[in-house]
């Protein structure tokens, strides 16, 4: 029998929570967008090259891709209120150090950090509002609001990135995060409640380490790999390792009685196939965006904050389309949507591929607007499709795994694409030619995943409910960063 939720005082005024969630998760899906449009400008003072900014990227993405889901249950676990003051104490006081980091490595440092204060902060965000709002049509309007509130931050982020980087240099897109966090301490402190669940699971301490390590060494050797040479023997070492500890985290959660990642529900075709083309929907999507600031700049020769507008398309039409995808998935069904959606991403991302220097913007912004709206047609969809095919109980797993493939999509897109444009300009390409390849290899790899959703992204029987007692609630608090990475890049 599951043990209720405890409350600590009287519950806060939902206007007020409601405001400090989504400034939270605002605060987290800018970075997603605002970073992107500071990367000239960090190249530039900070001397580095296209290794160095693939790090300043996916040395956060790949902490939120392996700590989310834990985030979830230690919210549960030990306070929603303080895991979610805490998360937005870490991210705060990480923004500083980024913002006032004097090299590479200091960024870098800041921006794994910030990956743990946006691990912590998410999933706690939603689970405070959800715990607030028991009566299910309540929780799903307060929920649609954070999503779509906070959700602004994307479309803002370009600008914002843009206006901030011109005006100021790189370090100002951090500095803007220390207002918002410091008003989510003081409010935070003195409006929120605690709340917990007593039955929460306990932390998969090895599965989580495992996760990180393997990922992480992956990484490393993609991401390196251009510039030491992919057969050196540290770049071998570092494949060879990322096996091992795949293996190693396999057998580990085989094993374990409550796992962060439920193998078991791989078994489910429909889980499968819809995690599967979530990855791919990443990987396209963040190794993409990666480059668009760079396209404009660097080949273009636009200022940083004209790149900022003209990056805009991706996420404005994200934010319009997103609402209207769960909708025409429950309409016409998850294999009919996510197949088109997918389709018309993978088209855009080709149609990239092929602009050069010359070509005007009238004719680059609306194969943006594709790869934004084809990518919002994907996301919510594919979350959907995890959540049916497995036990209702486990909804919230579901949706947290989603989101987890998606960050670890994102984690191997900048580190792949950035190795193919890398390995084109060591051939004696030109840039330009490394980010045309690096669009087509991308369309190329979405258009694939849309032909497997087409054939085998249908209905399944859900899961069979597992002996062992389910994890309550702890889980579905990841189900806030799946929500909103239903508008984010």
């Amino acid at each position: 029998m599951a043990v209720p939720d405890t409350t600590a005082g009287g519950r806060p005024h939902r206007a007020v929570l409601l405001t400090v969630t989504c400034l939270g998760q605002f605060m987290v899906l800018l970075d997603n967008t605002i970073v992107g449009a500071a990367l000239p400008d960090m190249q530039e003072r900070l001397h580095t090259g296209l290794t160095g900014l693939q790090w300043i990227v996916d040395a956060y993405v790949l902490l939120v891709a392996m700590l989310l889901l834990s985030g979830g249950v230690f919210a549960d676990r030990f306070g929603r209120k303080r895991v979610y003051l805490t998360g937005a104490a870490v991210f705060t006081a990480a923004s500083l150090l980024c913002a006032l980091a004097p090299s590479l490595g200091w960024l870098i440092a800041g921006r794994v950090l910030q990956g743990i204060g946006a691990a912590a902060l998410s999933p706690a965000s939603l689970a405070l509002l959800a715990a607030a709002h028991p009566v299910p049509q309540e929780r799903m309007k307060a929920i649609g609001l954070w999503a779509g509130f906070s959700g602004l931050g994307l479309a803002a982020g370009p600008v914002a990135g843009g206006v901030l980087t011109e005006a100021f240099g790189w370090p100002a897109i951090f500095l803007v995060n220390l207002p918002i966090g410091a008003v989510l301490l003081l409010v935070g402190l003195r409006r929120l409640d605690e709340s917990r669940n007593p039955a929460a699971p306990a932390i998969d301490v090895p599965g989580t380490v495992l996760s990180v390590l393997a990922v992480g060494a992956l990484t490393y050797g993609l991401i390196e790999g251009g510039a030491r040479g992919w057969t050196s023997p540290v770049i071998l070492g570092c494949f060879a390792a990322a096996a091992v500890l795949l293996a190693a985290f396999v057998a580990v959660e085989a094993r374990r009685p409550a796992p962060m990642l439920p193998l078991r529900l791989f078994r489910q075709r429909l889980f499968t196939v819809s995690n599967t083309a979530m990855v791919v929907v990443g990987f396209a999507l963040m190794g993409a965006s990666f480059f668009f600031s760079q396209f404009f700049v660097y080949v273009q020769g636009s200022s940083i904050l004209r790149a900022g507008l003209q990056t805009l398309p991706v996420s404005l039409a994200m934010v319009v389309v997103s609402p209207y995808a769960g909708r025409l998935a429950a309409r016409y069904g998850f294999r009919v949507v996510v197949t088109a959606g997918l389709a018309l991403a993978g088209l855009g991302l080709l149609a990239l591929g092929t602009v050069h220097a010359d070509t005007g913007y009238g004719n680059v912004w609306w194969r943006l607007g594709l790869v934004g709206a084809g990518f919002a047609l994907s996301l919510s969809p594919l979350t959907g499709a995890a959540i049916q095919a497995v036990d209702p109980r486990e909804g919230g797993l579901a949706s947290g795994i989603s989101s987890t493939t998606r960050q670890i999509g994102a984690v191997l897109g900048v580190a792949l694409l950035g190795a193919v444009v890398r390995t084109r300009q060591a051939g004696g390409a030109s840039f330009e030619a490394g980010l045309g390849s690096a669009f087509l290899t991308a369309g190329a790899v979405t258009l694939a995943a849309a032909v497997c959703t087409a054939l085998w992204l249908t209905r399944s029987e859900p899961a069979e409910t597992p002996t062992a007692p389910l994890p309550p609630a702890a889980p579905g608090t990841v189900a806030s960063a799946d929500n909103a990475s239903t508008h984010s890049s």
